[in-house]
């Protein structure tokens, strides 16, 4: 076998251990579930996406992955969630005098719940 053929052999057999696939609500574990939402996002964009397209914004662990956060909001909410959009929310630069520092990233999930569903931060059920 040539080289070439080698190495395009082992990208491929890489590729396909990275990629793991969709992840069911059964395979993850019930303590990453509860691991993976950090807290809700309320702000004024947060409550406009809420009412006028039923989605609801939350601070999510950096490693989590959308299936996770899908799994984690229906188990942990009892809601049915129609799609999660992820996004990085990038750091800023902070200043102290003479000294710069970088305040935390963070990972933020729009979740897309069906219609008729809520849910309620406020309430204490």
């Amino acid at each position: 076998m040539s080289t070439v053929n080698q190495e395009r052999l082992l990208r491929l057999s890489r590729r396909s251990r990275c990629w793991s696939g969709p992840v069911a609500r059964s395979t993850v574990s019930q303590e990453r579930l509860l691991q993976v939402l950090l807290a809700p996002q309320i702000s004024e964009k947060a409550t406009f996406v809420a009412d006028k397209f039923g989605q609801f914004v939350f601070k999510v662990a950096s490693d989590a992955t959308k299936p996770e956060v899908k799994a984690a909001v229906e188990t942990l909410f009892k809601v049915n969630v129609i799609s999660v959009q992820v996004l990085n929310v990038k750091s800023k630069v902070k200043r102290t005098g003479r000294i710069m520092g970088r305040s935390k990233g963070w990972k933020k999930a729009f979740v897309r719940l069906e219609s008729g569903q809520e849910i309620n931060f406020a309430g204490g059920e």
